[in-house]
């Protein structure tokens, strides 16, 4: 059983087919540049050179078909026939308060999707486009719906209301639903593992770090707190997107610039963070290289970065209370060593004892590793995500009839004997 999964972003369409069978990778890859002009698929199989075509794609429909072509084609294909794949697993951004697991997509479950995308004008939209192209292309095979919100719909109610008009909750579902679920629940659950324990069991604290960053409050195997708000746009600081800052600074700067809401909205998401600090970079590697030969606004921009790293450990320390370890995942989290000494140095009293050696030498995206010193009480570690992972087996759990919510479910990545 083959299962394609999709992650249709506003340019892009990353995919990623599996072979639940023989638990591998036949191949993956990404349409650039949908609707915008100049689009190309790179489209990567194991043991062969990565293949490029250029191919003009309008919309998101004639991507998800040039992607079944390259996976059907003769010479660069890994599939004799369509009928190999046998669902579709899709990512969709925001699922609201209305889905808090993941979902067989049938009209009714279509239709909630977009009452919802104004949650995430950005996001939303092209999900939902990417959905009802799969849906034409692949019209025999179910579909499924893996929201990034549903692993956070257990936070309690003190924790993701807002202190502002009660009727903006009532009105507008304005709360906070946080991002990057399906992350910090692998990475949760390894965790758990590497712990010697049973999930329930755990408080964690999980940081994912890429372009877009968010962290997670853990306290016995379920979310009760997150970084990232209404919109992905709260939080920490990120490659472009500004995090927590006062609510006040983009009506003032509209009002010294003469910007719409609309020009505000797009710099605090696309224009600042890393880039606005720095001025050039998003990338982590270019920072640190440029910090390195004494550029001061790379150097602040690290130092910005992990503080605000580290006052999100001691918030969501005094949250848990007793924690029993700090993950880091995603690109940055996975291979940026420094910025994870910076943000970790200095907790030894609540328990976070780094070993630098270690941590220096920690820069892979294929071996979980503990970062912390033997004797640490807090153990750190390194754990590589597989969000695509928790895709497939959601959908082949929905098409055998076992899916349950994830402290009910049984994946394969929870046991202590899971390989990679």
């Amino acid at each position: 059983m083959d299962i394609l999964a999709l992650n249709c972003g506003s340019s892009s369409v990353k995919y990623q087919l599996y072979d639940w069978a023989k638990k591998e990778v036949i191949a993956k890859g990404m349409v650039e540049r949908v609707t915008i002009g100049d689009s190309y698929i790179i489209h990567e199989v194991p043991g062969r050179e990565t293949y490029r075509e250029e191919y003009e794609c309008p919309d998101h429909k004639v991507a998800i078909h040039l992607i079944i072509k390259t996976l059907a084609d003769k010479i660069h294909g890994v599939v004799a026939d369509m009928s190999q794949i046998s669902a579709v697993g899709h990512r969709v951004v925001h699922g609201g308060e209305k889905f808090n697991r993941s979902v067989m997509i049938n009209e009714a479950v279509l239709d909630a999707i977009k009452e919802v995308q104004h949650l995430a004008p950005l996001h939303n939209p092209p999900n939902i486009s990417g959905i009802e192209a799969a849906q034409s292309v692949l019209p025999n095979v179910p579909h499924i719906a893996i929201f990034d919100t549903a692993f956070h719909q257990t936070l309690p109610e003190h924790a993701y209301m807002y202190p502002v008009p009660y009727e903006w909750y009532e009105n507008y579902g304005v709360r906070r639903y946080g991002f990057h679920g399906t992350s910090h629940l692998y990475v949760s659950k390894r965790a758990a593992v590497l712990l010697g324990k049973d999930p329930k069991d755990c408080n964690i604290i999980t940081m994912h770090i890429g372009n877009g960053v968010s962290h997670s409050a853990i306290q016995g195997g379920i979310s009760i707190d997150t970084s990232m708000g209404l919109t992905p746009l709260e939080g920490a600081v990120m490659g472009t997107r500004c995090g927590d800052i006062d609510p006040a600074i983009p009506m003032f700067i509209q009002q010294q610039e003469n910007l719409s809401a609309k020009e505000v909205d797009s710099i605090l998401n696309k224009k600042a963070g890393i880039y606005g600090i720095t001025g050039r970079f998003t990338d982590r590697r270019d920072v640190i290289e440029e910090a390195e030969k004494g550029d001061e606004r790379c150097i602040l921009a690290l130092d910005i970065e992990s503080y605000r790293l580290k006052k999100y450990i001691g918030s969501y320390c005094a949250v848990l209370g007793r924690l029993d370890a700090v993950v880091f995942t995603a690109g940055v989290g996975e291979m940026g060593w420094l910025i994870r000494e910076h943000a970790l140095e200095g907790l030894e009293h609540i328990g976070i004892i780094l070993d630098k050696e270690i941590n220096k030498n920690t820069m892979t995206r294929k071996r979980e590793t503990m970062i912390s010193t033997p004797d640490s009480p807090v153990k750190v570690f390194v754990i590589p995500t597989d969000e695509e992972l928790v895709f497939t087996e959601d959908v082949v759990a929905i098409l055998a009839g076992t899916y349950a919510d994830h402290m009910h479910f049984d994946y394969s990545f929870a046991g202590k004997d899971f390989k990679k």
